[in-house]
């Protein structure tokens, strides 16, 4: 009986060994495939979907997504979470108008240094303090928000020359708000994959009190994380800005932070921590793009779409669910 038994589980582990891969590999290339048949389903019902002014709008109108969430990635590598991104953004956007007087360089450093400052403060409040990052976030998300109109008021015009070029402007034939969306995405992808800083950062997400007693400095990696996620943030403002030739304080960001999150959730990092998947991510930011461009070309209700798009990332995270048990 039991050599009857024995074979039979013989016959079919085989079956599920083999099942078990193909569902992983599924798991694992989702986003891509989801992506591939999102396109391919737009070129059948979508007119003029495949021409050059087409792609070009689409990675125009994805670049601010991608750079914020290949820096909300870092931090959810850590285990962390970072809601204050979009206020970020409005907040380097108010305080351009008031040095371009300087030149444009000069106006766009500051704007990132608030960036740099705003990312410093949440990394202290996590790090140093000890809050929770979704408490200490939410504080910048209010305040950063808050000082944005306090500095910002009204809409203020850019149409400075300079930011002209940055935001609606081409080199060889590629708009610089995707070139440096490309920078951004390789500089990421190298220190995540190449660095032993890219290492720390999953390491501490995936198990902190082992990452210390390996020697890893977690407090200054997350204040480091915490920073550069602040710092790409206000590189989205400006480009956002850039590209809208107006800097207004009560819109520009609203609800990046979430499209940021599922960016990174769709493309596969887990919100436990512990990993950070960077071509994952820009294809979770692309897709929900392309999602939302679809809807809108399909004259979907407003309401139906954001529906359409919570149903995706529920969707993202019980695939990732599925992993972690498998």
């Amino acid at each position: 009986m039991s050599t009857q038994a024995t074979a039979q589980e013989s016959r079919t582990e085989p079956g599920r060994a083999r099942r078990r891969p193909d569902a992983a590999w599924v798991a694992r290339n989702g986003v891509y495939l989801a992506l591939v048949v999102l396109v391919l389903l737009n070129i059948v019902i979508t007119p003029y979907f495949v021409s050059a002014s087409n792609l070009r709008l689409q990675l125009i109108q994805a670049a601010p997504v991608v750079i914020v969430a290949l820096g909300m990635s870092l931090v959810i590598g850590t285990k962390g979470i970072d809601l204050g991104v979009g206020s970020v953004m409005a907040l380097s956007a108010a305080i351009m108008p008031l040095y371009i007087g300087y030149g444009t360089l000069p106006a766009i450093l500051v704007g990132v240094a608030a960036g740099l400052v705003t990312g410093f403060v949440a990394g202290t409040l996590v790090s140093r303090l000890g809050l929770q990052p979704i408490v200490a976030t939410l504080a910048i998300f209010v305040g950063g928000r808050g000082l944005a109109n306090v500095i910002g008021g009204q809409i203020k015009n850019l149409s400075d020359p300079g930011l002209v070029r940055l935001g609606s402007g081409s080199t060889l034939g590629v708009p610089n708000t995707v070139l440096v969306a490309a920078v951004v995405f390789a500089v990421v992808w190298f220190v995540v994959r190449r660095t032993t800083f890219g290492r720390g950062v999953e390491a501490i997400g995936g198990n902190p009190r082992a990452a210390e007693l390996a020697g890893l400095r977690r407090a200054r990696i997350l204040l480091i994380v915490y920073m550069v996620a602040g710092v790409l943030a206000a590189v989205a403002g400006v480009l956002a800005a850039a590209r809208s030739q107006a800097s207004d304080p009560r819109t520009l960001g609203l609800l990046m932070e979430l499209n940021a999150i599922a960016a990174v959730v769709i493309g596969g990092t887990p919100l436990t921590g512990g990993k950070v998947r960077v071509v994952g991510t820009v294809a979770g930011a692309l897709l929900m793009q392309l999602l939302v461009s679809t809807l809108v070309a399909q004259d979907v209700p407003d309401s139906v779409a954001q529906m359409i798009q919570a149903g995706v990332i529920v969707v993202a995270v019980w695939v990732q669910l599925g992993r972690k048990r498998s």
